[in-house]
């Protein structure tokens, strides 16, 4: 999927990011999350992360995370 999906990427910027994007997705499947509660989850919480530690708990393996998704 991703590989037809960057040959439309303008900036290599832009294909960075969506090659992130896609590996939190693909990483909260491998997890057993559902991606869109994932990303929904992280999108709200990334911005209150001032310290590494803040933003590894929200990694998928982390189980912090059923924690945020209860919020």
């Amino acid at each position: 999927v991703g590989r037809k999906n960057w040959l439309f990427a303008d900036t290599p910027r832009g294909a960075k990011a969506s090659a992130t994007v896609y590996s939190l997705i693909e990483t909260a499947k491998a997890n057993g999350i559902e991606p869109f509660a994932y990303l929904n989850s992280v999108l709200q919480h990334i911005g209150n992360a001032k310290m590494v530690e803040d933003v590894e708990a929200l990694l998928p393996w982390n189980t912090s995370l059923n924690k945020m998704q209860e919020d």
